[in-house]
């Protein structure tokens, strides 16, 4: 079917130019010469030419095929980074509010050690305050008894003595 096609095709312009009648021309020959020469080339070259363009597309398919992996691999990867990025932001928030607990927990025993430690200095104070009370009310007394057994005026006896400093202390 397809060589009666082509024949015709080459054989069309012979016809067309058949009418023009007595101009003699080698069309005919020239015709026939490129048939004969289209059909050689069609005998040699078909199965080759068939082979290249059948190869042709297989490669092209398969550069496709790659291409499409290559692009859902791509894809894979971006599903599988966005999932990572979403852990990343989960685990930052986490890390965040144990962050926020540890500080809270850090600020309470801070605080507990520092009015621990208020307290106990104010009760060192209390019994600093007492200590040097203790020791200037007897600071007072061995100054009065100094001045009073130094002066001559005043002359005690021995029991005079003891009670008064009895009765400083107490």
């Amino acid at each position: 079917m397809k060589r009666i096609l082509l024949l015709g095709l080459a054989l069309a312009p012979v016809a067309l130019f058949a009418s023009q009648g007595a101009v003699e021309t080698d069309i005919v020959q020239r015709t026939v010469n490129f048939i004969i020469f289209a059909a050689i080339l069609w005998y040699l070259l078909a199965d080759k030419i068939k082979a290249f363009f059948a190869n042709r597309t297989l490669s092209i398919q398969a550069e496709l095929d790659k291409v499409q992996e290559t692009l859902k691999a791509s894809q894979d990867k971006v599903t599988d980074a966005q999932k990572k990025l979403e852990e990343a932001r989960k685990l930052a928030a986490e890390i965040i509010e144990s962050a926020k607990t540890d500080i809270d927990s850090v600020k309470q025993k801070v605080t507990t050690a520092v009015d621990a430690d208020i307290t106990n200095l104010n009760r060192n104070l209390e019994e600093m305050m007492k200590i040097e009370t203790s020791k200037a009310k007897k600071q007072v007394v061995a100054e009065v008894l100094e001045e009073l057994l130094s002066s001559e005026n005043i002359k005690l006896t021995q029991q005079e003595l003891v009670d008064v400093v009895l009765k400083k202390v107490a």
